[in-house]
Formats: structure tokens, sequence, C-alpha cells
């Protein structure tokens, strides 16, 4: 994918796997010609990434393009600076995940979505795991956090799950 381009190449991938997925074609194994696949990969995207945001965007109009765009444009950036365009090689065990009803701040899910962001992040997702999964979002809007904002922050505060914490807690720094 051109570096310069790649939002309008990343629109024309998504537009085209979104019809492709209406007329049937709906894993990620059929959705994406190889072509689409590997301009993907540039930019630290799976096949299995833009499926899912394609196939809950379908079935229940959310995560739209624009959340889908902004989300993969952090995880783009942590790719090309911070892994140098080279992906991890790891995936995250889902049965290390926290629990959907793990506490932290007195927020049930934030224990779940920090280590989903991470793995977001480091391009470890496993293919039955998603950020900005249907829970994500809900508990995202409760705290009125935008999925690319949230995943920004946690890159930005490293491995400081308090500082995390205290950021959700004060409302993700949206003026007083």
């Amino acid at each position: 994918m051109q570096n310069y381009h790649w939002p309008v190449t990343f629109r024309e991938v998504y537009d085209r796997a979104v019809s492709t997925y209406r007329a049937g074609r709906q894993s990620p194994q059929t959705l994406f010609p190889p072509a689409d696949i590997k301009s993907l990969a540039t930019i630290g995207c799976s096949a299995q990434e833009l499926f899912d945001f394609v196939e809950d965007f379908v079935n229940r109009g959310a995560p739209d393009y624009g959340t889908a765009l902004l989300i993969t444009s952090v995880r783009r950036d942590y790719f090309l600076h911070e892994q140098g365009s080279k992906p991890s090689g790891q995936i995250v065990d889902m049965d290390t995940l926290p629990s959907k009803q793990a506490v932290a701040g007195g927020l049930a899910w934030l224990p779940r979505i920090i280590v989903k962001a991470r793995a977001k992040l480091r391009g470890e997702m496993s293919p039955d795991l998603m950020y900005g999964c249907g829970g994500d979002l809900a508990f995202l809007e409760k705290v009125d956090i935008h999925a690319a904002d949230f995943l920004r922050f946690v890159w930005a505060a490293g491995d400081d799950d308090q500082k995390i914490i205290e950021w959700v807690q004060r409302g993700g720094g949206r003026p007083a």
C-alpha cells in the first residue's frame, strides 16, 4: 500500500469487502483477494481484523468505517514505528484474557480491554478476538472514550495499567 494514499486504498479494500460480504462470501478466507491481503499486511492489518470490522458493520451497523479507519491508523503507526513493519509472530491466548466481569478502578471490562488493546497494537489478536467488538464499544461508550483514542492512550501508557485506569476514570482527558 502506498504510504501517502494508504487511507484511500484502505477505503477501497473495505468497500469491496462490504460488497463481497453482502454477496455471501462471509469468511476471512473468501472475502479478500490475495492482493488485498498483501496490501493490508503492509499496514499491519490482517484479513481477520478487517473481516471483523466488516462483519460487525454489516450485521450490527457498528463499528462504522470511520472507527475502523481510526483504529487501523493507530495500529498502522504502531506497526511502522514501534515494530519496524515486522509482525511480532505472537498470538494472545484467549484463556489468558481477564474475564468480562473483571473490574479495575470500579469498572467492569476495563482489565479485559486493556489487554485487548495491547494485543491489537502489537498485531497479536487471536482470530476469535476483536478489538472494537460490541462489548468493547459498549464499555467505551459508557466511559465516553473513542476506541481509537483508548488504543492510542494504551500505547502511550506502555505497561502502566494504573495510568490507564486513572485516565479512564477522569473521562479520557476530555475537557472539564
